[in-house]
């Protein structure tokens, strides 16, 4: 090898001996500047105002609604259908023509009877006149006690024969009438089960027709036993209010009042069992319709309240996250009395006033930060509002 080469070789062997030196012995670089922490992000949930309000006490059940009256119709004598006077399902009035029976048979039985009656007036007429002449003839001796005796027992018997005609001209006129079915009272009719042409009987135990009457209408329905001490009281002040929901329990049928508590107590159910009537002029109860049913028991003045989704319900009952200053929450423990139409009466741990989370509580924790949003048409409220 040349002394040229020599020299190169080993001048690039002291450079990379004298680099490797540095890099052993030279305190190494950090590779990454650490990131300095960052606050937890606000949680965004929407807020509301607890307000004071007037809240009705409610006793709830399911009841059965039961018509006022229910009526059978039948006929009362026996003959062809010759007439159906109404449309099925019509509303009716009492007294209103609903069945016409061939009524010939039993006029015919009336002019009978009136015409035998006319026959014994006339035999009655003479009988009379002959019993004043045997009266006047029996006082002289021209006529014997025996045939004046006969006689007037003639006349009692005419007249007798005559009470008979009358009864029998009485049953004909029934008996024509009821050839004429009319409806008893006010209602609704069913369905009609025979047609013009059939032969009914007196004694067929097939309805031709039903009427219901569904003004007024009832409500029948049970709630448990431990109500009705006050249940009693309320009612001995005025009649209890009672209204009768849709099943859902979000559109009210009717309002009615309370207007009987029965006289025993069902052991087997431990319930007792009541009925409220109800005008049901627009007719939203229908018989035999489930309804529920709400009495009114009274009223809690000014109490707390908040919309429902604002209560959550866990092992140790009710809480409620309250709005503190500086835009974080309590997680408060309350007493809710009662949850209806969606609101939520609180008797404990709530004040008016009060900022509540209504909507989005499932991402807190108790001191956690929040970004409020108001509830929709909610009036603006201090912020951190709270009670003690």
């Amino acid at each position: 090898m040349k002394k040229g080469q020599v020299a190169v070789a080993a001048g690039i062997a002291l450079v990379a001996g004298g680099v490797g030196l540095w890099m052993i012995f030279e305190p190494a670089a950090p590779l990454a500047v650490a990131q300095a922490p960052t606050a937890a992000p606000a949680i965004p949930v929407t807020v509301g105002v607890v307000a004071a309000k007037d809240m009705p006490i409610f006793l709830h059940g399911i009841g059965t609604v039961q018509a006022f009256n229910t009526d059978t119709i039948k006929s009362r004598v026996d003959g062809q259908i010759v007439g159906v006077d109404f449309t099925e399902g019509q509303e009716v009035e009492a007294g209103a023509l609903l069945f016409q029976i061939d009524p010939r048979p039993y006029a015919a039985a009336l002019a009978q009877a009136q015409a035998a009656k006319a026959k014994d007036e006339a035999q009655l007429q003479s009988a009379q006149a002959d019993l004043e002449r045997y009266s006047k003839l029996v006082v002289h001796g021209f006529q014997t006690e025996q045939i004046y005796d006969q006689q007037k027992a003639l006349v009692g018997q005419l007249k007798a024969a005559i009470a008979g005609d009358q009864a029998q001209i009485e049953t004909a006129q029934l008996n024509l009438g009821y050839s004429e079915i009319r409806a008893p009272i006010s209602g609704r009719l069913g369905a009609r089960m025979v047609d013009i042409g059939n032969l009914v009987r007196a004694t067929d135990n097939a309805p031709l027709v039903t009427i219901t009457q569904l003004r007024p209408i009832f409500v029948s329905f049970t709630l448990p036993q431990q109500s009705l001490d006050e249940i009693r009281q309320q009612q001995a002040k005025s009649p209890l209010v009672v209204e009768a929901l849709s099943g859902e329990d979000e559109r009210t049928l009717a309002q009615g009042k309370l207007t009987l508590i029965d006289n025993t107590i069902d052991a087997t159910t431990g319930t007792i069992h009541l009925k409220a009537q109800f005008d049901n002029g627009n007719e939203r109860l229908w018989p035999g319709e489930f309804v529920n049913v709400r009495v009114v028991l009274g009223v809690r003045t000014a109490v707390p309240t908040v919309p429902a989704t604002t209560v959550q319900q866990g092992p140790d009952g009710y809480t409620v996250y309250v709005v503190q200053p500086g835009n974080t929450v309590d997680r408060r423990e309350v007493q809710v009395a009662e949850i209806q139409d969606g609101v939520a009466a609180v008797t404990k741990g709530l004040a008016p006033g009060d900022r509540v989370v209504v909507s989005g509580q499932y991402r807190l924790t108790n001191g956690a930060r929040i970004d409020p949003t108001p509830v929709a048409g909610s009036p603006a409220a201090p912020e951190g509002g709270q009670s003690q």
